[in-house]
């Protein structure tokens, strides 16, 4: 049987592949000999990489201009990039919803049967079904602004928006599969537990150390992922090993899903 973990042949674009687990995935791809990869960042990656497109995922017209720059195949998308709630509550929605379904969208003619799409979602998008009428609602709107405008004045988005954030996203993988199974590409994300990246100093300002610290006692393990627990999850949906894995947001969290769902987790250390 063929190395079905293999990206020998493979052109890959991976967004936020500067830094974090972007990085590492950059890293594991072209270990498992990806062809060709182009990295899509606001700044440029420490690797060296066959294609890097600076872009401001927050800006509508950048990303056009980084799409224009890809060229195909693209075998594998991996919208990767994110913010925190600290970056603003509409700059949140662009990068990690408004810029990962615009830019799905324009590489999709670029994608031959048998590619796919991986999202780097998050376990803080799990409440999703507390808000599934507006998140259905918000992601029927295309227009760029449109959606904006809406999802920035939506209840969810104003009371904690980058949990809202990764809900959308989690909605729309299941979605956006149902579509583009049927020319052939598979649509999944992964949703991990906190990461110990340089984003986690946003996010520990944002939620504060003792939330952090108390999801991390939950997981049981003793520690928090870093980037390189996540890249091989990410590579993992993006080959041919999971080919018949289609519209699953797969958790990454060491537990900590498993643990809240039965009642295990230890609220205490939020006392």
């Amino acid at each position: 049987m063929a190395n079905l973990f293999s990206y020998e042949g493979k052109r890959v674009v991976v967004t936020g592949g500067a830094t974090g687990i972007g990085a590492a995935l950059v890293d594991l791809v072209k270990e498992l000999g990806a062809a060709h990869v182009t990295v899509l960042d606001i700044k440029e990656p420490a690797v060296d990489v066959d294609q890097f497109v600076q872009v401001d995922l927050s800006d509508k017209a950048s990303l056009d201009a980084a799409v224009g720059q890809l060229e195909g195949p693209v075998n594998v998308l991996f919208s990767n990039a994110g913010v925190a709630a600290r970056s603003g509550v509409r700059t949140c929605l662009a990068v990690n919803v408004a810029a990962s379904r615009r830019l799905t969208d324009a590489v999709l003619p670029l994608i031959p049967e048998g590619g796919t799409v991986v999202y780097t979602a998050s376990m803080a998008g799990n409440g999703w079904p507390q808000h599934l009428q507006v998140i259905n609602d918000l992601l029927a709107i295309s227009d760029w602004d449109e959606f904006l405008d809406a999802a920035e004045a939506s209840e969810p988005a104003q009371a904690d928006v980058y949990p809202f954030s990764k809900a959308l996203m989690q909605v729309f993988v299941m979605q956006k599969s149902h579509e583009t199974i049927r020319r052939g590409v598979r649509v999944n994300s992964i949703c991990p537990a906190p990461v110990d990246t340089p984003l986690m100093v946003d996010f520990r300002q944002d939620m504060g150390d003792k939330v952090i610290d108390w999801s991390v006692d939950v997981q049981g393990n003793g520690r928090m992922a870093v980037a390189t627990d996540i890249a091989p999850p990410l590579a993992f949906m993006g080959s041919d090993a999971s080919a018949f894995i289609n519209g699953v947001n797969l958790l990454v969290d060491s537990g900590f899903t498993a643990a809240m769902t039965t009642g295990q987790a230890d609220f205490s250390g939020l006392a």
